[in-house]
C-alpha cells in the first residue's frame, strides 16, 4: 500500500520540479523582449558584395542603340566580332562601317555577391541600357565578366533579359515597368569566392545596423547572460566584440547560431521623418511634447465659372445668341478650426490624436510639426527626406 502512494507523490513532486523550471524559464525572459539578434545586426565576415560588368545585349526588334550617337556600343560590337575572328572593319572606300544593326544595345550588369557565396551558385543580375535604346526587352545579354570593387572577376553573366513593356499608337500609349532595365533570372555564375575563415576566430564583431548605445549593451547583456560569462563588450554604439568561448572554439558557426536567436528590445532616438514630397510623416514612440497650443486655420478662395447661353426669342427678327458669364466666388477663413492644447510630455497616440482633431491634413501637420520644433516644445529630431 505504501509503494503504491509514494509512485503518486514521485510523479507529483517532478511534475511541480518541470513546472517550476519552465516558469522559471518563462520569467527569466523579458516581457518587452521583441527582436533578435540576427535582425538587428550583422555578424563579421557575413555580407555581400556588389558586382558590376559592361555587357552587350542582342536580339532586339529595332530597339537597340543608334552606333551614330553610341560610340562605345560600335567599339563593343567590333571588338566581340573580331574575338569571334570576324572581320568588322570597315571595307569601302570611304572608311565608313556600313554594318549598322538596331538590334544591339550596351548594358550595365550589376549583381550581388551572397556572403560564402560558393563556385557554380547562380545568382540573378539586373541589366540597364547605357545608349539610347528604347527597350531591351526580347534580348538576350552575351556573356558579361562581373567585377568587385578589387577589379577581379568573380562572376559571369547571361541569359534572357525580363524586362517591361511599351506600346504606343497615334494617340495613346502604354507602358508597363521600365523597358530599359530588366533582369536575368539564375543569369550569373559565381567564379570565384570570397570567404572568410571562421574556425580559427578568436572574436567576433556584431555590429549593429541602427547604431545606439542602449542596444549595443543590451546585446552584450543578452549574451553574456546566455554564454554565463563575460564574453561580449560594446567597444562603440555600432559594435559589440564577442570573444570565442573555450567550448565553442574551432566551432564559430554553433556559436554564431545559438547567439543571433537571443532576443532583446531595441533602443532608439525619437524621430520624426518628414517626406515633403509626398506628405509622408513617420514618427518614432519616444516622441514627447512639452505643453504647447496650437491653431491652424487657412484661407481658402473657390471661385467657379458657369458660363450661360443666352439666345432671342424664337421667331425673333432682332437680337443675337451671346454668352453671359457666371462666376460664383466662396471664401472659408478656416473659421471651424480651434485652438487645441497639448498637455506636457503627451505620448504618440495623444499627439496624433490632438492633430486629428484640428481636421488638418498631412501637408499642414508637416507645417506644425516644424512650428513646434521651433518653438522648442517638440522633444525629438525632425529629419526632412
Amino acid at each position: 500500500m505504501n509503494r503504491v502512494c509514494a509512485r503518486p507523490f514521485s510523479v507529483l513532486k517532478g511534475f511541480i520540479a518541470a513546472f517550476s523550471a519552465v516558469a522559471m524559464l518563462v520569467t527569466s525572459v523579458p516581457a518587452h523582449a521583441s527582436s533578435r539578434i540576427k535582425d538587428i545586426a550583422n555578424f563579421e565576415g557575413v555580407r555581400d558584395n556588389m558586382l558590376v560588368g559592361y555587357g552587350l545585349v542582342v536580339g532586339l526588334n529595332g530597339t537597340g542603340d543608334t552606333l551614330d550617337n553610341a560610340e562605345f556600343t560600335r567599339q563593343s560590337l567590333i571588338a566581340m566580332l573580331e574575338r569571334l575572328g570576324v572581320n568588322s572593319r570597315p571595307t569601302t572606300s570611304t572608311g565608313t562601317f556600313n554594318l549598322k544593326p538596331k538590334d544591339v544595345a550596351a548594358v550595365i550588369v550589376t549583381a550581388s555577391l551572397p556572403a560564402y557565396g560558393r563556385q557554380g551558385t547562380r545568382l540573378d543580375v539586373t541589366v540597364s541600357a547605357l545608349g539610347d535604346s528604347t527597350s531591351l526587352s526580347g534580348g538576350t545579354l552575351l556573356v558579361t565578366p562581373l567585377v568587385g570593387a578589387d577589379g577581379e572577376v568573380y562572376a559571369i553573366a547571361q541569359g534572357q533579359i525580363s524586362s517591361g513593356f511599351s506600346a504606343s499608337g497615334a494617340a495613346a500609349s502604354v507602358t508597363k515597368g521600365v523597358p530599359t532595365s530588366g533582369r536575368v533570372a539564375n543569369g550569373g555564375v559565381i567564379e570565384r569566392e570570397v570567404g572568410v575563415d571562421m574556425t580559427n576566430m578568436e572574436s567576433v564583431q556584431i555590429t549593429l545596423r541602427n547604431p545606439d548605445f542602449t542596444t549595443a549593451r543590451r546585446v552584450a547583456q543578452a549574451v553574456n547572460a546566455y554564454l554565463g560569462g563575460e564574453v561580449a563588450r560594446p567597444t562603440d554604439p555600432a559594435t559589440v566584440r564577442l570573444a570565442i568561448p573555450p567550448r565553442y572554439r574551432g566551432d564559430t558557426v554553433s556559436l554564431l547560431t545559438d547567439v543571433e536567436q537571443l532576443r532583446v528590445q531595441p533602443d532608439q532616438i525619437a524621430r520624426v521623418v518628414i517626406d515633403d514630397r509626398t506628405g509622408t510623416i513617420v514618427m518614432g514612440e519616444n516622441v514627447r511634447i512639452s505643453t504647447v497650443a496650437i491653431a491652424q486655420g487657412n484661407l481658402t478662395i473657390r471661385i467657379t465659372e458657369t458660363p450661360q447661353v443666352s439666345q432671342p426669342s424664337p421667331f425673333s427678327a432682332t437680337g443675337q445668341t451671346a454668352i453671359v458669364n457666371r462666376t460664383d466666388v466662396q471664401t472659408d477663413e478656416g473659421a471651424d478650426k480651434k485652438l487645441a492644447v497639448l498637455g506636457q510630455g503627451v505620448t504618440l497616440q495623444e499627439l496624433v490624436d490632438g492633430l486629428n482633431a484640428l481636421g488638418i491634413g498631412p501637408r499642414d501637420l508637416i507645417s506644425i510639426l516644424q512650428a513646434i520644433k521651433a518653438a522648442g516644445a517638440l522633444q525629438a529630431n525632425i529629419e526632412v527626406m
